[in-house]
């Protein structure tokens, strides 16, 4: 696009690619977040004396705060993501399902907004029939989260919900769900402008996940039909269009195993998984959010996959003992590549990953005219890629390529609380 970029980084990323390879690079602070890549006024400031028009806050972070926003668009700085006002309307999960629930899109049975006592969720939880599933409704990443099946593990559920939100988020607020058994996690892709328009660019399945941590995603789901695809992903748009929603974001929903589909979340923001999406439908996404927030206008048709394409999150952890984080020096790096293969990574040979940040290396993503292909393709590649120094999950996905169940794509969001970690190790 011919844009001159500024990375911005903190110390402990002083020798990540990225800062390397963009035309100019600014130090924003020490490696704890608090005082680098969550210091607004340090990223105003790198954004000001380098003469910066906008911002683009990836998908961590800041990329769904409505302060940054608002602050952003006070200091005529563009945000390339949501306003604020689409922030607030999405952020917070309570009122987002009622926003959907209004526009029209199918949601999960649960309470109307946050509970105000222990003894009304169990009142509404006999109501609409266990289990239930307590949420935090400023929660991310599975924290605030418990799954309650009779009212004698309500009050314990409670208590550990809200402290942990409360210790997480500073907010210990809590709402309460319907619990779908046996449910995939399918998310749609969707595209607005700020002349009205919005587009879906179909789902991506990501129902291999730990702890509500995504590890795989892959793009046609194995379990949505044509029918089906048509229905959430015009439910998705009409999401969309009731918040008049610019940019890049995705509508999650929870499908349960009679194809029944319910809005779980909006992501205001890109999302890691958004390769396998651009490989499959040939849009670049983050060129697209460019784009709308220069006041460009998004395509004016929805895009459904032509091909099939598989994401593996490849992180320095050691997945033979309960996945924990592994960082260190890289001593050995070698990429995968050929026909149908993409990694998107900051590392090479030499790096030293910090223990500070996300533990991810890289996404490798494989590509092809079948689901067996771009599986088989995916084996391979993964079988090619070298990372010595530290342990990673590159093992894992090996052995769940390999796994007939699914290979079949028969599982849902719990497949991996029956997979055999001991032949990892």
């Amino acid at each position: 696009m011919k844009i001159k970029t500024v990375a911005i980084y903190s110390t402990a990323d002083k020798d990540s690619l990225h800062v390397r390879f963009a035309d100019e690079a600014v130090c924003i602070g020490a490696a704890p977040s608090s005082k680098s890549y969550l210091s607004i006024p340090n990223i105003i400031a790198a954004a000001e004396i380098t003469n910066a028009d906008a911002i683009h806050p990836g998908y961590g972070f800041l990329s769904e705060n409505a302060e940054f926003s608002k602050i952003c668009e006070d200091y005529g700085i563009k945000f390339i993501g949501a306003s604020a006002a689409m922030i607030n309307a999405m952020g917070d999960k309570s009122s987002a399902k009622a926003t959907m629930k209004k526009a029209g899109v199918p949601t999960i049975p649960g309470s109307e907004g946050l509970l105000e006592s222990m003894d009304e969720g169990i009142k509404l939880a006999n109501k609409i029939k266990y289990p239930v599933i307590l949420k935090a409704t400023a929660g991310g990443g599975g924290r605030g989260m418990r799954i309650v099946r009779n009212d004698a593990e309500f009050k314990k559920a409670w208590v550990d919900a809200k402290t942990e939100a409360g210790a997480a988020f500073g907010n210990d607020g809590l709402y309460l769900e319907k619990f779908i058994e046996e449910p995939r996690h399918i998310e749609i892709q969707i595209l607005g402008d700020r002349y009205g328009k919005a587009i879906h660019l179909s789902e991506r399945d990501c129902s291999i996940q730990r702890r509500h941590q995504k590890l795989v995603e892959e793009t046609p789901s194995p379990v949505i039909t044509e029918r089906l695809r048509t229905k959430m992903g015009e439910a998705a748009v009409k999401g969309a269009k009731a918040i008049k929603y610019e940019g890049a974001g995705t509508i999650e929903f929870l499908v349960d195993k009679n194809g029944d589909f319910y809005f779980m979340e909006m992501n205001t923001r890109i999302q890691v998984e958004h390769t396998i999406t651009e490989e499959v439908t040939g849009v670049d996404l983050v060129k697209e959010q460019i784009k709308v927030a220069a006041g460009g206008a998004i395509p004016n048709k929805n895009f459904i996959p032509g091909r099939y394409s598989i994401e593996c999150r490849i992180n320095a952890e050691d997945p033979a003992n309960g996945f924990r984080p592994n960082p260190g020096k890289i001593t050995n790096f070698h990429l995968p590549g050929g026909y149908g293969v993409r990694v998107d990574t900051h590392c090479y040979n030499g790096y030293t990953i910090p223990p500070n940040y996300d533990s991810m290396i890289g996404k490798l993503i494989a590509s092809g005219s079948t689901r067996e292909e771009a599986l088989a393709r995916m084996k391979r590649a993964l079988e090619e890629f070298v990372i010595e120094g530290v342990k990673t999950t590159i093992p894992f996905h090996i052995k769940l390529m390999e796994d007939p169940q699914f290979q079949s794509g028969k599982f849902n969001t719990a497949f991996l609380e029956s997979f055999d970690f001991s032949k990892l190790k």
